[in-house]
């Protein structure tokens, strides 16, 4: 496998997907709080839902240009990848923090240099599958 242009330009777009996903999740968060200061750990839940669902919209239009019709099927897939990631992210940020003693502003910033390309490659080889003609590179 190799790395080539179309593969840097749909990980470059996959990456501003991910940043609207950020907006539209700190958004929703945001507006759970603004109502209710309480509601922040549901809002954060939402969030999460509404951003993933949001990921799964963009990417499947305009990241991997997917045909597949099984679309509960990749939204399935989409929310797994991402909860999974998350997950691993939660543990990485944990053992950085605690057992390594590295900062809470920089440490995520590590972890996120680990779960975005796992995202990416999850999403190519997993959850939009059918979008991916090529097989060769990355």
């Amino acid at each position: 496998m190799r790395i080539d242009k179309e593969t840097i330009t749909q990980f470059t777009k996959f990456s501003a997907v991910g940043v609207t996903n950020t907006l539209v999740s700190l958004t929703v968060y945001y507006i759970f709080v603004f109502f209710d200061k309480d509601t922040y750990l549901i809002g954060n839940v939402v969030g999460f839902l509404v951003s993933v669902l949001n990921s799964y919209i963009l990417n499947n239009i305009f990241v991997f240009k997917s045909s597949g019709n099984n679309h509960i099927l990749g939204l399935i897939k989409m929310y797994l990848m991402y909860g999974s990631t998350t997950i691993l992210s939660t543990v990485m940020l944990y053992y950085l923090v605690e057992m390594c003693g590295i900062s809470e502003y920089l440490a995520p910033i590590i972890t996120t240099m680990v779960t975005l390309p796992l995202n990416y490659l999850l999403s190519k080889v997993w959850v939009f599958v059918d979008g991916n003609k090529r097989t060769d590179t990355l």
